[in-house]
């Protein structure tokens, strides 16, 4: 069979019919409602929690979070109703701000911000940038029980009404994404991320992604709330971006039942674990640190001892705003501790992500990576096999497998959650 992927400059390859096992995608998700008569029922009706307007009556500074370039949520379908709650409140525009929660990847440009929230609300209220790097913006709330520091923007502390935007989709750090990750990471500093991101890296990703009740998430609640996130807007989308679902509420309690939605969009059901798995990244796939998101769901569906081959174009690289990662190669957690404590890797968010990678490359599957936009001599020095198209990467697995090595195929892989049949 001829398979191709989303991307243009990546050319299509062959697999032997008897190899595969199947092609894996979410699929368009039945919905008869309008995306419009969604979101209008959703803010109507927030779960365990008073309506926007109730809870913005009489505040003063009121600050909306928005996920950033490397989320799909259609803000500028969605804030026209938020503020529209708000003004029916009375708050007007001037008191109402918005800030990127960008975690520790780079600043939106322009375009982006106007992609993401549209040029009506971009042009109306202000729309700030999360300083993670500078200090003096940030603001310290103690520890968690687990010993985390909170590290918050100022911006977010001094809003008397916080209100979170985002998706949500499964996530191998949290489960899944949205929720309280508009703060943490969203906007914290990078000691709080890095230490969250650290913690995640000591569970089996296997027991991670996709389970909504898992001690990362616990973490990132706990500090969501003591940064005061008042009320989450999150979406659900298909395949195709389309908003099937929207949760509106407590930011944990409408979370979970968004997770619940997100599992039946995006939860594939796959026959049986496979010598091989090939997975794009759509739609995370600016650089390898978003594009890895493939790698993670892959592992869901590979043989121990197996290869994933992870396709994704990469255009800027593996992670500009962590260089670090480029000069390490990816090693399970136990072996990279003792170069985090010794101070040998000083980025901890970025050690986590190598942690991610290697607890799979050293212990699970070897990854191939056909990313044009990443050196082959830097990828070979983290650790991965290199090819050029995903023909050759094919070629290489089943020589490193067998001739008749069974093949599954993940399309969407960056926000696909196989459901491996263990019966």
């Amino acid at each position: 069979m001829e398979v191709e992927f989303r991307y243009p400059q990546i050319p299509s390859f062959h697999i032997p019919d008897q190899n595969l096992i199947g092609i894996y995608e979410p699929h368009a998700f039945p919905s008869q409602k309008d995306e419009k008569d969604i979101i209008r029922e959703s803010l109507a009706h927030p779960i365990a929690s008073p309506k926007i307007g109730e809870i913005a009556r009489g505040k003063k500074r009121v600050l909306i979070l928005v996920d950033d370039y490397t989320r799909t949520t259609p803000g500028d379908r969605i804030l026209p109703f938020i503020v529209d709650e708000l003004g029916a409140a009375g708050i007007k525009d001037k008191d109402i701000s918005l800030l990127v929660a960008q975690g520790t990847h780079r600043g939106m440009t322009h375009e982006e911000k106007e992609d993401k929230v549209g040029s009506d609300i971009l042009s109306r209220f202000a729309f700030l940038d999360h300083k993670w790097e500078e200090e003096k913006a940030l603001g310290f709330l103690g520890t968690t029980p687990l010993g985390t520091e909170i590290w918050i923007n100022k911006i977010v502390l001094e809003a008397d009404l916080v209100i979170g935007l985002g998706h949500i989709v499964p996530h191998r750090i949290a489960g899944f994404s949205g929720g309280g990750k508009i703060i943490q990471p969203g906007v914290c500093g990078e000691k709080t991320t890095g230490q969250t991101h650290w913690l995640g890296a000591f569970y089996d990703g296997r027991k991670i992604l996709g389970q909504a009740e898992n001690p990362v998430r616990e973490e990132i609640d706990t500090i969501a709330g003591k940064a005061g996130l008042s009320l989450i807007v999150n979406a659900i989308q298909d395949a195709r971006g389309r908003i099937v679902g929207l949760v509106c509420g407590d930011p944990v309690r409408a979370h979970r039942e968004g997770c619940r939605i997100a599992r039946q969009v995006y939860g594939v059901p796959v026959p049986r674990a496979a010598d091989i798995v090939i997975a794009d990244s759509y739609p995370a796939d600016v650089d390898l640190w978003q594009g890895a998101k493939a790698i993670f769901a892959a592992e869901m569906a590979v043989k121990d001892g197996g290869v994933i081959i992870l396709v994704s174009p990469c255009p800027e690289g593996v992670a500009a705003h962590h260089p670090e990662v480029t000069r390490c190669r990816c090693l399970p957690c136990d072996d990279l501790e003792p170069l985090v404590k010794g101070g040998k890797l000083e980025d901890l968010t970025g050690a986590a992500f190598l942690a991610y990678l290697g607890n799979i490359m050293g212990r699970r599957a070897r990854c191939i990576l056909v990313a044009p936009g990443i050196e082959g001599e830097v990828s070979e020095k983290m650790g991965f096999l290199v090819a050029e198209t995903p023909q050759e990467a094919l070629d290489m697995a089943l020589e490193l497998t067998c001739r008749e090595a069974k093949v599954t195929v993940l399309r969407h892989g960056g926000e696909i959650l196989p459901l491996l049949d263990t019966g």
